[in-house]
């Protein structure tokens, strides 16, 4: 972590004013969005979604450049394809541009949000809107609300996150633009959700609190069918692709936990050691003072500790800024993926529930009600949705953790050559005072 107080943001004054192999049976997207036959158990085999790799326009993890002491670095030698869909996109938005607004009852940041658009649902070309994090916990909400069979992507913590005391602070309100602007841009991605017209109001309206003050939206037949019908009725059992998906995201969620508090403990013993060496090399610079011979060497040794820590700064920020965030993303994302999975349990229980009903009625020409054929089609919509949530998303994930883990390599390289440099560059020293006596 760097040093010192953390800088301030600056403030408008007081003014008005967010790859794991998987168990999940390999259908064709085709497959997903057409059908809902359930696999049978062979197909059920640990592997990823798609063999191709590719460079997803949301982003992964900031690629670092190498040190001069490398040729080459890991992730300039990473050679990705090219995006595929570069050239057909037709909605681009970015955040950017934080501002802090101190008013009498509350202190708050605003984010600009930038849109660039050719869709005939725009009436204008481009837009730009400011916005606060409740406004973005709005956009969330509404899209719960509006598209239940989908994986809506989840928004960044509300609270501080562990270790950083000022939310107002200029690192963290970075890292959040950051996680704010990956929110909008996975969504801009989706081939639903980008046409929503509630993320159409988001973008575009120059008075969001008006269209919030509209009151809450009645929810969807969806959410509301299974409120009322399905709430005591009880799942007998999830196809073998969804019991599959449920496993995975359990299993998935676990480990990233275990992996997000290592990684926490590492970088807070990282931080305690590179207090000690600050500590530790002024002292070799004090005590050249009271050398003769030995003043250059002990000089050297101050220097090479001070370029160590410098290194040891870099790193730490590189896995607070980059690395952690990454993480506790990927877990919030399995808990979103798992709530749409419930969501389809439940539409499945109504489902069975009516069929039990219907089966209860004795008549001699059985015929299915119409609230039951179309209780059959929501629960098809949810299944071909959520397989194809599903699979876009490992897409999305094996990417990004692949440039995660790349560039965690190709940092601590750094790091470490940096370190070699510093304690190589003495030793002509060393040798010198020892051929001179």
């Amino acid at each position: 972590m760097s040093g010192g107080p953390p800088k301030a943001l600056p403030s408008t004054g007081p003014q008005s004013l967010r790859d794991m192999p998987h168990p999940l049976a390999g259908s064709s997207s085709e497959e997903a969005v057409g059908g809902d036959s359930t696999p049978s158990p062979d197909l059920l085999t640990a592997r990823s979604f798609g063999d191709k790799d590719l460079i997803l326009p949301n982003g992964g993890t900031p690629a670092g450049t190498a040190s001069p002491a490398s040729s080459s670095s890991l992730l300039n030698r990473l050679q990705l394809d090219d995006d595929v869909d570069g050239e057909t996109r037709d909605l681009f938005v970015t955040v950017d541009d934080p501002k802090k607004h101190v008013c009498t009852m509350e202190t708050y940041i605003t984010y600009r949000i930038t849109t660039k658009s050719t869709r005939v649902e725009f009436d204008l070309p481009e837009y730009s809107v400011r916005r606060r994090y409740q406004d973005f916990d709005w956009l969330r909400n509404k899209l719960e609300e509006s598209q239940p069979t989908h994986l809506i992507p989840p928004l960044p913590e509300k609270f501080v996150v562990k270790g950083v005391v000022d939310r107002f602070s200029e690192e963290f309100v970075e890292t959040r633009r950051k996680a704010l602007d990956k929110f909008l841009k996975r969504i801009t991605d989706h081939p639903v959700l980008s046409f929503n017209e509630h993320f159409n109001v988001f973008l575009t309206a120059k008075d969001l609190n008006a269209h919030k003050k509209q009151g809450m939206a009645l929810l969807t037949r969806v959410g509301e069918s299974v409120k009322h019908v399905a709430g005591g009725y009880k799942l007998r059992s999830r196809p073998l692709e969804f019991a599959a998906i449920g496993e995975y995201l359990d299993m998935f969620a676990l480990k990233l936990g275990t992996i997000d508090r290592i990684a926490q403990r590492i970088i807070k013993e990282e931080i305690e050691y590179l207090v000690e060496l600050r500590e530790y090399g002024p002292v070799y610079s004090t005590w050249s003072a009271l050398e003769g011979q030995l003043a250059e060497p002990l000089e050297g040794v101050s220097a090479c500790i001070g370029s160590c820590s410098t290194a040891l700064e870099e790193l730490t920020d590189d896995m607070t800024e980059d690395f952690l965030p990454v993480l506790r993303e990927y877990i919030l994302y399995s808990d979103s993926m798992k709530s749409v999975l419930k969501k389809r349990d439940q539409v499945q229980a109504e489902y069975e529930a009516k069929l039990e009903a219907v089966a209860l009625r004795k008549e001699e020409r059985p015929k299915v009600p119409a609230d039951v054929e179309k209780c059959q089609d929501r629960m098809e919509c949810f299944n071909a949705d959520l397989k194809a949530d599903m699979e876009r998303w490992q897409n999305s994930k094996r990417q990004d953790f692949r440039q995660l883990l790349m560039g965690m390599a190709d940092r601590n390289i750094q790091y470490y050559e940096k370190c070699l440099m510093a304690w190589e560059s003495i030793i002509p020293l060393l040798q010198e005072k020892q051929e001179a006596k």
